[in-house]
């Protein structure tokens, strides 16, 4: 679909972006932000990122919800999520989950390595 979460850095490859899509990058550990509120998820995401960086993971899924069980069965979290990851400069690239892995629910994360 046209509306599927998808961004990465100008100066990555596009490849990258494809490879990600098609799920060549193996998943190294995952956060399930269900039942969290905006700001506890904000900081799970941080931590998260960061416990990542240090165990050298490079691709990670994150778990933000379809958003069912929101007021207007909105997905207030994937939004804001997307808008986090973008701006956190560890993060290279993502995009949406396939389908087997959350999907719409879900999202597939590139990160740098430590420097």
């Amino acid at each position: 679909g046209g509306d599927e979460a998808a961004w990465k850095r100008d100066s990555l490859p596009k490849a990258w972006l494809r490879d990600l899509r098609r799920g060549r990058w193996v998943t190294q550990d995952k956060l399930d932000l269900h039942g969290m509120n905006r700001e506890e998820a904000r900081v799970a995401v941080v931590d998260f990122l960061a416990e990542c960086r240090d165990r050298s993971h490079r691709c990670v899924r994150i778990v933000h919800g379809k958003g069912l069980s929101s007021p207007g069965r909105e997905p207030v979290l994937k939004k804001l999520v997307l808008g986090w990851l973008s701006q956190r400069s560890e993060v290279l690239a993502f995009c949406q989950a396939r389908a087997a892995e959350g999907g719409a629910g879900a999202v597939i994360v590139l990160l740098a390595t430590k420097k």
